[in-house]
């Protein structure tokens, strides 16, 4: 997935929103980190507890647009229903990640069955139409809001849309309920996305930064290095790529990735020799043209 949405880092993000793609339909979810979600705790055993307590009137009921017990939340929850985005008939909720699906399980069939759906249409609409895709993360949420894949989905739609409140608030809340480090370099180029390169950077200098798989690592680096290079710290950018030791050797997404990122930070020190070869590996090996690199190498002619 690619998180970086910010202009001077588009330039080599092409091809990021189709692993959100994949995400959302059952491509490359990671497993490990399903797992190590779902170590995160049950939370419904606290709501539980708080709705007894608000039926014998112990506590105040909560006022939040959440609580299912609020006065207008049932009219509210109709409303909601009636003004969601229409979805093809056409669409199989078999389209979705099998694990995802288990994770529905909790809710009615006939519930559960809408909320896959509006999945996979924010999923298939993220690249063309973000704002269309957010419509159907929101429905779905609505549906589903203490399932955290559903909420994960959620941010990562509001990310893609542009708004960066919304995401970090759907992902803080998908770490709550499933625990795991999470989508930190999401919430971390959210908070670039809201003039915060600072926090961006405390992110990645978190405990949980450490529980990153390595691709997760790389990407969460970028998205550090763009902090850096939002600071006008381009030195310190530049350092924070090398420590994951670059090379000009393999051609996957998040080599070619790393590798631009690289070239682009080679650049902006000025050392344009060395941007210019890295440059050309990446356009060498990016055959499906997810960057711009072609483009780039005409800067140093």
């Amino acid at each position: 997935m690619s998180y970086d949405n910010r202009d001077n880092d588009r330039r080599g993000n092409g091809g990021g929103s189709g692993r959100d793609r994949d995400r959302g339909r059952g491509g490359d979810r990671d497993r490990d980190d399903r797992r190590d979600r779902r170590h995160g705790g049950d939370k419904r055993d606290g709501r539980r507890d708080g709705r007894r307590d608000d039926r014998r009137g112990g506590n105040k009921v909560r006022h939040d647009r959440s609580n299912p017990y609020r006065q207008g939340f049932r009219e509210d929850r109709m409303a909601q229903k009636e003004n969601e985005p229409a979805i093809p008939d056409d669409i199989d909720v078999a389209d979705l990640d099998p694990s995802v699906l288990q994770d529905l399980r909790v809710l009615s069939k006939d519930n559960a069955d809408r909320v896959a759906k509006h999945m996979i249409m924010a999923a298939t609409w993220m690249a063309d139409d973000p704002k269309l895709a957010l419509s159907h993360a929101r429905a779905a949420k609505n549906r589903a809001g203490r399932v955290g894949v559903v909420r994960e989905a959620a941010g990562i739609a509001a990310y893609h849309a542009g708004e960066w409140k919304e995401a970090l608030s759907e992902l803080r809340a998908a770490r709550r309920m499933s625990g795991g480090p999470g989508l930190l370099a999401v919430m971390a180029d959210a908070e670039r996305g809201l003039g915060r390169p600072e926090k961006a950077l405390e992110i990645g200098r978190s405990p949980e930064a450490r529980e990153l798989d390595e691709d997760s690592t790389i990407e969460l680096a970028i998205v550090m290095a763009g902090a850096r290079h939002d600071m006008g710290q381009h030195e310190s950018a530049l350092a924070t790529l090398q420590q994951l030791n670059p090379t000009m050797k393999g051609d996957s997404f998040e080599h070619i990735r790393l590798s631009y990122a690289y070239a682009d930070a080679l650049a902006q020190v000025g050392r344009t020799d060395e941007a210019k070869q890295w440059f050309e590996h990446v356009a060498k090996v990016d055959s499906d043209k997810l960057t711009d690199a072609a483009d780039r190498l005409k800067e140093f002619k």
